[in-house]
């Protein structure tokens, strides 16, 4: 019997339809309401406590360290604002040149686990609820250091996954000066940026003193049946280390081995097998290459990125031979390369060596994998939360920076007017980056 392919959107449907049920009873009940333990924030609820508020406190004594910290923030958020916008504008350029079949798909506009296709589901929830709540708990801290109240804390809940509030004092907040309320606004990304460095280091440090590829040389990620490749017993897990006495050391140096090739020649090739624990030397008789009948065919597919390039990527992007550039980008872009979470036959690759030479393999690449995606998600809250968008952080840092420069070049506006200025930048600046977010998933479909 065929499972339901719709099955996964019924589940969501009941669980969306329970959930709203469940909280229209409480509001009928009386349990929800502004001045309640639950109240409503658009379609989540917020479990409000004040329990905490005397942790921050203790916290947000330090006021200088706080305001240095948040200034700090305020111009992260502007470089981030401002590159994030960059890369929307080159990826709307790009889609003009993308057709329906290779435009990217809607869910990955969403940066939510289990419905974005690249975000794992368990690495990605625990990923995104510790990210949001340091996020909101930074917003607390700072807006303390900086003479604002803090209402309540609490959880917030829509349906999946579960997030985090912290509830500042909106009359307070709005009687502020601009510099106190932007460095409340950028303390959250200021935190996700912060937790980014802080996971990716110690994600460094644990690969660099505790992994070593088994081979220098390109690692197989698929075997096809009935090809020479399968008939010498290569597995998805082995290392390639030479082809034709040529050093496969990278995927273009793999390649290249094969160009001068032609069906039926025998070639030596050298691999460390992941069944043997050692270096095989065997000769291989190639096949007729589906594309190229003239050139010689093994019949794998290699990895994105060689083992120890993937090492490397885990330790220090910037370092890549390709430049740091390219080396930041491979190291995003894993998850895409489904490279990350490290998990199957990317984990033979490797040998854990150093203090962690006898712990559990499994155990190591998970924890591994939490702190990729600690670092990752933290990176795309910081980034996302910069866009100036309402409700985001960015929205209320653009709509202050319109406002101060409103304020220089007219003089005469009231504080009232320059406000409303403020907002209706923001507005304008909310309405292009929805534009810019849709045009690269309908355009092209549309061409």
């Amino acid at each position: 019997m065929s499972l339901d392919p719709y099955l996964g959107y019924e589940i969501a449907l009941v669980v969306v339809v329970a959930y709203a049920v469940a909280v229209y009873l409480l509001y009928r009940a009386g349990y929800i309401g502004p001045d309640r333990a639950l109240s409503l924030l658009g379609p989540a609820l917020m479990i409000k406590t004040k329990r905490g508020r005397s942790a921050l406190e203790r916290w947000a004594r330090f006021r200088r360290f706080w305001t240095a910290a948040a200034d700090l923030g305020i111009a992260l958020a502007v470089v981030a604002m401002g590159s994030i916008l960059v890369l929307l504008v080159i990826d709307a350029v790009l889609s003009l040149r993308l057709n329906p079949s290779t435009a990217p798909p809607v869910t990955e506009a969403l940066g939510l686990p289990g419905i974005n296709p690249i975000i794992p589901i368990g690495y990605g929830i625990v990923a995104l609820v510790v990210g949001i709540v340091l996020h909101e708990l930074a917003h607390g801290v700072v807006a303390r250091s900086q003479g604002i109240g803090v209402k309540t804390l609490g959880i917030l809940w829509c349906v999946v996954p579960v997030g985090a509030f912290v509830e500042q004092d909106d009359a307070e907040m709005q009687a502020a000066s601009r510099r106190k309320r932007d460095r409340v606004a950028a303390a959250g990304i200021l935190a996700n940026f912060g937790l980014t460095v802080l996971f990716f280091v110690a994600l460094s440090l644990l690969i660099a003193s505790s992994v070593a590829p088994n081979a220098n040389g390109v690692g197989v990620a698929l075997v096809q049946s009935g090809t020479p490749a399968a008939n010498a017993t290569l597995v998805p897990g082995d290392i390639i280390v030479s082809i034709n006495g040529t050093m496969t050391t990278n995927n273009t140096l793999f390649e290249s081995s094969l160009e001068n090739t032609h069906p039926g020649e025998v070639v030596p090739v050298v691999y460390f097998s992941t069944t043997t624990g050692g270096l095989v030397f065997t000769n291989v008789t190639l096949a007729a290459n589906p594309t190229v009948p003239t050139r010689g065919f093994l019949g794998v597919g290699v990895s994105f990125l060689t083992p120890s390039e993937l090492r490397n990527s885990l330790v220090w992007p910037l370092g890549s031979p390709s430049g740091p550039l390219i080396g930041s980008i491979d190291w995003l872009v894993l998850p895409l390369a489904t490279l990350e979470p490290v998990g199957g036959s990317t984990t033979q690759f490797y040998h854990l060596t150093g203090p962690l030479a006898n712990a559990n393999p499994s155990a190591f690449w998970v924890a591994a994998n939490i702190l990729y995606w600690l670092a990752w998600m933290n990176l795309l809250l910081g980034l996302s939360n910069a866009l100036p968008l309402v409700p985001l952080d960015g929205g209320l840092l653009f709509r202050d920076f319109a406002a101060s420069v409103a304020a220089r070049f007219r003089k005469g506006w009231s504080e009232a007017r320059l406000e409303e200025f403020g907002t209706r930048a923001v507005a304008a600046s909310s309405l292009l980056v929805l534009v810019l977010l849709v045009w690269q998933f309908v355009v092209p479909r549309l061409l």
